[in-house]
């Protein structure tokens, strides 16, 4: 008898929160659409200002991709990888010895 109250009860559960989702998914889509009337108690939204890296010099809003990715090859990146693995402080500089080093367990 129990078993069929959890049910019951989580069933509700259930139904309540689908109902909640559809209800927040139709409210959200009326506000993006601008479909819900302006209430007059209500002050109007200012317009949001955008970030200062999005304009120009005279503060005009950029037009043109912010982002540029370059395609290489997967040998550049390797090398350029292993340049910078090279490059960075506390790497040993030996050539030969591609093994990482032992581990210091005790």
């Amino acid at each position: 008898m129990l078993h069929l109250l959890y049910i019951l009860a989580f069933t509700v559960l259930a139904f309540v929160a689908v109902g909640n989702l559809v209800r927040n998914l139709l409210s959200f889509s009326a506000d993006t659409r601008g479909m819900r009337s302006p209430n007059p108690s209500t002050p109007p939204r200012p317009q949001p200002t955008p970030h200062p890296e999005l304009l120009d010099e005279s503060g005009r809003a950029i037009e043109e991709p912010l982002l540029v990715m370059k395609s290489i090859g997967i040998e550049d990146a390797r090398e350029q990888l292993d340049a910078l693995y090279k490059s960075s402080p506390g790497v040993s500089t030996s050539d030969d010895d591609d093994t990482p080093p032992p581990s210091t367990l005790v």
